[in-house]
């Protein structure tokens, strides 16, 4: 386990390997699971606001989805507020491209030049997961193994990407270049420990 800046970082996080697959597992992460996208207070503003610009990116399902459900939903469950789901299956906010594949309708929206706003940043940061809440004290990044991406762990190995180097962009955006630095020097320190 390392701690950088008060944030727990499990070691798995560090030391296995993921490097998304997507022809291999067409985006399965965006309409498996019993839960949408987690979403950080901030966001919930965020996708009210962006929604017009996001809509034309979304498929009717989505749109039907949202419009029925909301821009965010309430899990009781797990106590958080995550995407809508379109009848329990895929997140409202999910497209196929011309492969078949799974993409964010947010990401198309914000590729297009319509919105700011790249995704949830717990879908940026994927595999990793945030634990915890910072303000009551505690928030540690766990690695979090998902049969559905066994490719990509083979195709981490293949190349040799730490998991916390294949979301660098994901982990700069929440936590700023000066936490990742120190994360890739305590990691590569690990490293020439082991």
């Amino acid at each position: 386990m390392l701690l950088i800046q008060d944030i727990l970082i499990s070691d798995d996080v560090v030391e296995d390997q993921f490097m998304c697959n997507l022809s291999a597992c067409k985006g399965a992460c965006c309409w498996e699971g019993d839960f949408g996208a987690p979403l950080e207070k901030a966001e919930l503003e965020v996708l009210s606001s962006i929604y017009e610009q996001v809509a034309p990116y979304l498929s009717p399902e989505g749109r039907e989805a949202i419009a029925e459900q909301g821009h965010y939903t309430y899990y009781e469950d797990n106590d958080s507020f995550g995407t809508p789901l379109i009848d329990s299956g895929p997140c409202a906010y999910m497209v196929y491209d011309e492969q078949g594949i799974a993409k964010c309708g947010i990401e198309q929206a914000y590729l297009a030049g319509k919105t700011d706003f790249k995704k949830p940043v717990s879908c940026h940061l994927y595999p990793i997961r945030v634990l915890g809440k910072r303000k009551d004290g505690f928030e540690a990044l766990n690695y979090d193994r998902w049969d559905i991406c066994s490719a990509a762990c083979e195709l981490g190995r293949e190349n040799q990407m730490p998991v916390y180097q294949f979301v660098k962009d994901a982990i700069i955006r929440k936590y700023g270049q000066g936490f990742y630095e120190e994360l890739d020097a305590a990691a590569k320190h690990l490293g020439q420990a082991l």
